[in-house]
């Protein structure tokens, strides 16, 4: 079982400020010997702790996409998968805009980039995996780059850029967000997919959510502290849903064993999933995910 490391020292004091609005928060609950805090005026839910430039390298390297545990066990077999995401996602913006020029951030193997491109989009990538970028731009011929947001030094300007699963992660979520409004046309739109900490599948589990996992989990989000948040950046919401997003047998084991391995009769549970093949394609359940469309006044 892979638990990534953090890179920086995590706080263990209430009080900490908000990264959203730089307000005071509570404790709530201790994670993997991580706080997890409530801000007492946005309410948006962090990690307290100061995460180095380092951070997404270091949590996000080669064990997350073949290691199992909290990551992928193998990231690359999903690719089928991945791919009919990137087109269902293109097949849904068309009701808003024309394909133009996307910037995929977390694109890791470029799978999502591709569906996109199936779909008339021209499209670069994000990643900081060096070896998830470089698979990309060799094996699907994808202008993907080895760097994280907060860290991209370019002067394009894109009509979209694409945060699938990748906001809660952001070493400095500020920053990230105002490189990405920098490289956003006037007029054009941010489309996030991330898990609302307010769903009825969040409240009900409380701590042991299945997406409460510092330190490669930062943040946890809701649409009105979405909508708060992209307004500091001049976005308005202009739609919203439940994405349809599948994983294979494999991966869905990977995830459910890491789980279970805090419960009690956990190790007996984890062994009857080996009926489940790996490749079988598996629809997520739950209504605890979110996409989100905002687009730049």
């Amino acid at each position: 079982m892979i638990q990534p490391q953090a890179s920086a020292q995590s706080f263990d004091r209430p009080g900490d400020h908000c990264p959203l609005c730089g307000g005071t928060s509570d404790r709530l609950f201790r994670k993997y010997s991580y706080w997890i805090h409530d801000c007492t005026q946005c309410h948006h839910r962090f990690v307290a702790m100061t995460p180095s430039p380092t951070h997404v390298k270091t949590v996000y390297g080669d064990d997350y996409f073949q290691g199992g545990g909290a990551g992928y066990p193998d990231y690359l077999a999903e690719a089928d998968l991945l791919r009919q995401q990137g087109r269902r996602y293109a097949k849904l913006l068309s009701r808003h805009m024309p394909a133009g020029h996307l910037l995929d951030v977390g694109a890791a193997a470029g799978f999502i980039l591709q569906g996109f491109a199936d779909r008339g989009w021209q499209g670069s990538g994000i990643e900081p995996n060096p070896r998830m970028a470089a698979y990309a731009r060799t094996q699907l011929g994808l202008p993907v780059e080895a760097t994280t947001l907060e860290q991209l030094h370019s002067d394009a300007q894109f009509d979209l850029v694409t945060l699938i699963q990748v906001l809660p992660h952001f070493f400095d979520l500020n920053q990230a967000l105002q490189v990405a409004n920098d490289h956003t046309r006037p007029g054009g739109y941010w489309l996030i997919e991330t898990w609302n900490c307010q769903s009825l599948t969040a409240r009900f589990f409380r701590k042991n959510w299945h997406e409460y996992s510092p330190p490669s989990v930062l943040h946890w989000f809701s649409p009105p502290g979405l909508q708060q948040l992209m307004g500091k950046y001049g976005l308005q919401e202009v739609a919203r849903g439940r994405p349809a997003k599948w994983i294979n047998g494999a991966h869905a084991k990977s995830l459910l064993r890491y789980k279970l391995a805090e419960l009690p009769f956990g190790q007996v549970m984890s062994r009857m999933l080996g009926v489940v093949p790996d490749r079988l394609a598996i629809p997520y359940p739950a209504e605890d995910l979110i996409w989100m469309l905002f687009q730049k006044q």
